[in-house]
């Protein structure tokens, strides 16, 4: 039985953290967002977590070898099955169906506990219905000003280097998806027993402790963290934030650049989108009060 914590959510919520975090921990295997391993990694050759290309990467080189898949049928089966249009018939189903390659990856992966974190609530769904598969949903929130203004950020798909940039959606769009991703989740799973919510601003805000409840929850120990301090050794994860490529001594800090960054129509308009989400969440509606709770000073 391969056990799985699959992350739910929408980007930029701190799932990155999270599955560097863990990764330390003997007998978890953080793979980043496995629903982009075919693409990134097999057909683009993006650097693992590692740091290795690939197609070098010791850990993923046995693991497709076992696996000998053709990756372009494997992509085009989750474009097709992952489309937001058929979202509703997959609620209505509660499955969805998986290409022959997918069981066979998450089984290829081992006896340890798997970080998945790619986030998307229709392919968590399908990774909850494979066979010989045990899984646990940790949903990661994070406030959706916060999120939209880092999805307009200009960022390296693999770091600084990189002169291919990670998408960036306006705020409107990058709103509902998180309206609709996190809503998805919170349906899905809120009520299975094996569900998590975790917000993004009490884990900066006490990594050690929340780390800890998270660990607990997936049935492993906690990592070692110090304080704010955490030290990182590399991981395999295979796709996501080019921040997986971190290592040594990382200190976790909030992240409310956005508060004054964020333009105040840019704010109303998010604020007005993920409204029904944002007061049971404990998210303030108004900016004055976001503002006080990151302990800032607005236009300071």
């Amino acid at each position: 039985m391969t056990r799985v914590l699959f992350v739910a959510g929408s980007g930029r919520s701190g799932s990155t953290l999270v599955t560097n975090l863990l990764g330390q921990v003997d007998g978890v295997f953080a793979a980043g967002e496995l629903r982009y391993l075919w693409q990134r990694g097999a057909m683009d050759g993006r650097r693992c977590g590692c740091g290795r290309p690939f197609a070098e990467c010791p850990v993923w080189t046995r693991v497709m070898k076992e696996l000998d898949a053709d990756p372009p049928a494997v992509v085009d089966h989750l474009r097709r099955r992952l489309r937001m249009r058929r979202l509703p018939a997959m609620l209505w189903r509660r499955r969805v169906e998986a290409h022959p390659a997918i069981p066979a990856l998450y089984a290829a992966l081992g006896d340890d506990l798997v970080v998945d974190s790619s986030k998307l609530p229709p392919y968590g769904l399908l990774v909850d219905g494979l066979p010989g598969v045990e899984t646990r949903v940790l949903h990661l929130v994070r406030d959706p000003r916060a999120t939209a203004f880092s999805w307009r950020r200009r960022r390296g798909l693999d770091g600084p280097g990189d002169d291919r940039l990670m998408s960036r959606p306006p705020v409107a769009k990058a709103a509902l998806l998180w309206l609709v991703w996190n809503a998805t989740a919170a349906l899905l799973w809120r009520r299975s027993g094996r569900y998590l919510r975790v917000r993004y601003e009490d884990l900066v805000a006490d990594p050690a402790a929340v780390t800890g409840r998270i660990a607990a929850f997936a049935g492993v120990p906690a990592p070692d963290v110090v304080g704010t301090t955490v030290h990182l050794a590399p991981t395999h994860a295979v796709a996501g934030n080019p921040s997986r490529h971190r290592t040594g001594d990382v200190t976790v800090r909030v992240d409310d650049e956005w508060v004054n960054g964020l333009s105040r129509p840019a704010f109303a308009l998010v604020t007005a989108i993920t409204a029904p989400l944002l007061w049971r969440w404990r998210y303030p509606l108004r900016r004055a009060a976001a503002s006080a709770r990151s302990g800032r000073t607005e236009g300071g």
